[in-house]
């Protein structure tokens, strides 16, 4: 087992991308464009961590972080999206949501730990 495969933050962005994967596989062909975006968007959040943690140096670490954050947001605005156009309903809209917050306090604090710690 890799190191980051323990990192809490990385099974809950892989259980992320699968509950994203799970709600979107049943949208139809119109919305499939929509789909395929918030999924490869939710498949970057832990691609980008696993990748990441990869990486020798501080900085290279700190620019997947920082693109596994930025991948957060993105999903943000897609479900937001999903939801008002009426592909997801509020409460899973609310729990996914929830979920990418939380993701999201975890990933500012794995980078501040990284900036203080000594590395190449």
């Amino acid at each position: 087992m890799f190191l980051f495969e323990n990192l809490t933050v990385y099974q809950k962005a892989i259980e992320f991308a699968k509950s994203v994967y799970c709600l979107t596989n049943s949208w139809s062909p119109t919305q499939q464009p929509l789909a395929r975006q918030l999924t490869r968007a939710a498949v970057s959040i832990a691609a980008n961590l696993a990748e990441g943690n990869g990486r020798s140096t501080k900085a290279d670490r700190k620019h997947f972080f920082n693109m596994s954050r930025a991948s957060i947001f993105e999903s943000i605005a897609l479900l937001e999206i999903s939801q008002r156009i009426g592909l997801l309903p509020k409460q899973d809209y609310g729990c996914l949501r929830n979920d990418l917050e939380e993701m999201s306090k975890m990933e500012s604090g794995l980078i501040r730990g990284l900036e203080k710690r000594v590395l190449k």
